[in-house]
């Protein structure tokens, strides 16, 4: 399963579409698959980073060891069909990724929180929309920051087809709106090779593209990612019909680094959390003085928030 990490996990063969960028919805659910909307609880008056400490301010953690809200849903899960091949098909709210959207979570998916294993697309995602649904959705929040499906733009999707890709980018950027105030567009980009996750923000009014990689090494690693985000980005300017001031400008950030194989989803999710709670635009060449490194600690608030908030929309 490792070498499929950054693409979705196999499925029974009625299920697979292997000539989709994406799975078209089946006819039928598996299992208990639920299709839901969840009501805000967002407060415009509250401050990102406290909505965070009280998210999960009921959830015991021990680092390195499994918190009474993982071991509940992990109980939940060894108890339903999702063990024996059912899966849940989960509709997303449209402003996460600025269209219809829905996500298949299986068995696979939920032994890489509870065995803090290599990260899946399916876990990415959901982990956005609990950021949107919990921190954002309501708030200003939602004109600073916007998220990219990597289901829809991957290395992998890139070789196939660059244009077709280069367009949906484009689209998501239409989506928005006029673009000419600051703000962030984050992209989970995998790599297709392993799995590897790293982060792409990108600021389209001041032509910036930041670049948060938990391994050594900067964009010179995925050239054709790179061609293919500018590409998306002039477009779209061209679109708009706004004059390119300037050329764009990549910055490598000197975020926090792994020391493992497999922590490299759980540090995309972290830096685009510590955005969010800081509400910042604007990404120090040096990271966050409030976040220098991570220490396991912060990689399981990120398993917890996610068991809570699935315990708590009823998913499993």
């Amino acid at each position: 399963m490792r070498d499929a990490v950054g693409s979705f996990v196999g499925w029974p063969s009625d299920l697979i579409f292997p000539d989709a960028e994406t799975p078209t919805r089946p006819t039928h659910k598996v299992g208990k698959g639920i299709s839901r909307r969840i009501e805000s609880v967002a407060s415009q008056k509250e401050v990102p980073g406290r909505k965070l400490k009280s998210a999960a301010k009921d959830i015991p953690t021990t680092s390195g060891t499994k918190s009474q809200i993982m071991m509940r849903l992990e109980k939940m899960v060894d108890e339903s069909d999702i063990m024996h091949g059912a899966i849940r098909s989960i509709d997303f709210d449209e402003g996460v990724f600025g269209a219809a959207h829905f996500e298949i979570i299986a068995k696979e998916d939920m032994q890489q929180l509870f065995e803090h294993d290599e990260l899946g697309i399916a876990v990415i995602h959901t982990y956005i929309w609990y950021m949107y649904v919990t921190l954002m959705r309501g708030t200003e929040l939602c004109n600073r920051f916007n998220f990219i499906a990597a289901s829809r733009i991957n290395a992998t999707l890139i070789t196939k087809n660059p244009t077709s890709v280069k367009n949906d980018l484009v689209d998501r950027f239409m989506a928005t709106g006029d673009n000419t105030t600051p703000s962030l567009y984050f992209l989970p980009f995998n790599s297709g090779n392993g799995g590897h996750w790293v982060l792409v923000a990108m600021d389209l009014s001041r032509l910036i593209v930041y670049y948060l990689d938990s391994l050594s090494g900067d964009w010179s690693k995925y050239p054709s990612m790179k061609k293919t985000v500018d590409a998306a980005i002039i477009k779209f300017r061209s679109k708009k019909n706004y004059r390119n001031r300037k050329d764009i400008t990549w910055v490598r950030v000197q975020c926090p680094q792994q020391n493992n194989s497999v922590d490299c989803g759980f540090f995309v999710l972290r830096f685009m959390r510590d955005m969010i709670a800081l509400n910042r635009i604007d990404i120090p060449k040096m990271y966050f003085e409030e976040y220098k490194s991570y220490s396991r600690a912060h990689l399981d608030e990120i398993k917890d928030e996610l068991c809570q908030f699935i315990v708590d929309q009823r998913i499993i």
